[in-house]
């Protein structure tokens, strides 16, 4: 079977919320490559960066140097987000949830949320995003669960399935990309990567074309100014 879509104008970025900083080796990094090849094979503009090799501050303002820290870094990885089509997180679990990493790094974006773009429309609005987890103990469900949430709230669309990730035995034991883990012969979550990513690849390409989301009802410039479209107060009918 053929793709009939041409996806060569979209960008992906991968952001890499392992603790560990380059060039130790990343569990999560090897399985967010098998989706990165495939959108690479469709002629997708793809970008990955380990959001820990970044000195990104702590804060919800655009740019903390200018509430008192000394350097932050966001600025410039958000230039990078802003031109991506789609969004796509990696975490590694830890006690059952994402990375402090993965927490850092939504807590930067929701502090972008409130901005609009040219409709009036909260910033995001447009945009697609998935997530990629790995693990030895149990908790994919749990941290796709939070993370993808997280995303919908400040404006991503979530296609179908959206979320794929590997998981070894309880307890200490081999990882992702150990080679004695059998995980990159796993079919489960080899398909699972695959049909995220061509999820997000289709939600993409169809709000590309089409200009995002109309503003018809979801404009919060329009709102400001007054516009309730076919709301009604329930106090006034």
């Amino acid at each position: 079977m053929k793709n009939t879509n041409d996806l060569s104008a979209l960008k992906a970025l991968y952001i890499n919320c392992t603790l560990k900083k380059t060039p130790r080796m990343s569990h999560t990094r090897a399985l967010m490559e098998v989706s990165m090849d495939i959108m690479k094979s469709e002629g997708v503009a793809v970008e990955h960066l380990r959001f820990v090799d970044h000195d990104v501050a702590y804060g919800v303002y655009h740019d903390m140097t200018e509430h008192g820290e000394h350097k932050d870094e966001w600025p410039a990885i958000f230039k990078k987000i802003e031109e991506a089509d789609i969004l796509v997180i990696g975490s590694p679990i830890w006690l059952g949830e994402k990375s402090s990493v993965a927490t850092k790094l939504i807590e930067r974006l929701y502090g972008e949320s409130g901005n609009r773009n040219e409709k009036g429309q909260y910033y995001f609005y447009g945009k697609v995003g998935g997530c990629i987890i790995t693990g030895n103990e149990d908790g994919i469900k749990h941290v796709a669960m939070g993370t993808l949430y997280a995303l919908q709230h400040i404006g991503y669309s979530i296609p179908p399935q959206a979320d794929c990730g590997w998981i070894g035995e309880a307890g200490p034991g081999a990882s992702y990309n150990d080679e004695e883990s059998g995980a990159k012969n796993n079919d489960f979550t080899n398909r699972n990567t695959t049909f995220m990513t061509y999820n997000l690849l289709h939600l993409a390409k169809m709000l590309k074309d089409q200009g995002g989301y109309p503003a018809y009802g979801n404009s919060r410039g329009d709102w400001d100014d007054g516009t309730r479209w076919n709301f009604e107060n329930p106090e006034y009918r």
